[in-house]
């Protein structure tokens, strides 16, 4: 198996670990209070990120600065939407449903972008949204509003990827990433005052660790990006569907039933042949601001409207990250 994906996996296997253990705080902290700590804690390792030639105090010196706020401001959304899809449902729904923003994407990238999508990757799509239906089955079963966070998560997370596309080839990383960590403690800091609780020093060390396991699954995920092209990459990121059965089953007593395995099966099938059908455009999608490939996808993704890279070049020629791996 190519490093670069055994990278990938890495780093999914990260995410998910600091999804289930969001899911434990349950209604013990506050969403606010539970993203602003997990976004302060992840600013240690995203420190690592910083690749040789920038400074943080460029954080500021933006090409796009209009889209990279909208895009903070999507972030912040939703950031909040899918910590609280997270203590609300069971993983599995959460995954099924945020993973629904590749449509989404294509619907933005065709209507608002005017880029031209192909009938098969419609097809590809509308698999995937049978499969969220096997899965949630609304109609059949009460819904929650969890599951409507969800969705809203994964509308964010599709604004969030247009604008990566867009803008990460010729903007500088310590903005791509400093801008919405530095929304998400601050804005989550505001919104947290009216309902703050000092977290136990056991819950200190889970938020420790989510930081942690997130930026470090954002490094891997570069490091990911650098040894393997993005159709290798792209579909590692269902295997969070696996590993949130996997989890749900051993922390939260969550077990599918045979429909809703069924429909997950599904969502990847149909994700994967998603990705897997058009090399010259970024598809991978990130459910979270911070937690995610969407702050490293400048490493791969062309400008909206350019040509994309030959097969098998991972960088753009502006990508003042073409030289080597992000300084440590």
């Amino acid at each position: 198996m190519p490093t670069g994906v055994l990278f990938a996996l890495a780093s999914y296997l990260l995410y998910s670990c600091c999804d289930a253990i969001i899911k434990g705080f349950g209604s013990d902290l506050s969403v606010f209070e539970i993203a602003f700590w997990t976004a302060l804690f992840s600013f240690l390792p995203a420190i690592f990120t910083k690749p040789k030639g920038e400074h943080w105090r460029a954080m500021f010196r933006m090409r796009h600065p209009v889209l990279l706020n909208i895009r903070s401001l999507a972030g912040v959304a939703g950031n909040l939407c899918i910590i609280f899809a997270f203590v609300s449902i069971p993983l599995a729904e959460v995954y099924s449903i945020a993973f629904l923003a590749p449509i989404f994407v294509v619907g933005m990238s065709g209507l608002v972008l005017k880029e031209e999508v192909s009938w098969h990757r419609w097809v590809f799509l509308a698999a995937s949204f049978a499969g969220v239906l096997l899965v949630v089955r609304p109609g059949f079963r009460d819904l929650h509003i969890g599951h409507l966070s969800a969705l809203f998560a994964a509308g964010f997370g599709a604004v969030n990827t247009i604008i990566i596309r867009k803008v990460a080839p010729v903007e500088k990383r310590v903005s791509l990433i400093g801008l919405p960590l530095g929304y998400i403690v601050v804005m989550n800091g505001l919104l947290m005052l009216s309902h703050f609780k000092m977290p136990t020093p056991e819950e200190f060390a889970f938020l420790l660790t989510i930081g942690a396991l997130g930026g470090t699954g954002n490094i891997m995920f570069i490091a990911a990006t650098r040894r393997s092209p993005v159709s290798l990459i792209a579909p590692a990121q269902y295997s969070q569907i696996a590993w949130a059965v996997v989890f749900g089953a051993l922390f939260y007593r969550e077990h599918p039933d045979f429909l809703a395995y069924i429909g997950l099966s599904i969502v990847a099938a149909g994700g994967i042949m998603n990705v897997l059908s058009d090399e010259t455009r970024i598809r991978i999608f990130s459910r979270l601001s911070v937690f995610g490939p969407a702050s490293a996808a400048g490493e791969v993704s062309p400008p909206i409207g350019e040509p994309a890279e030959p097969k098998g070049d991972m960088t753009h020629p502006d990508d003042p990250h073409a030289a080597g791996p992000p300084s440590s």
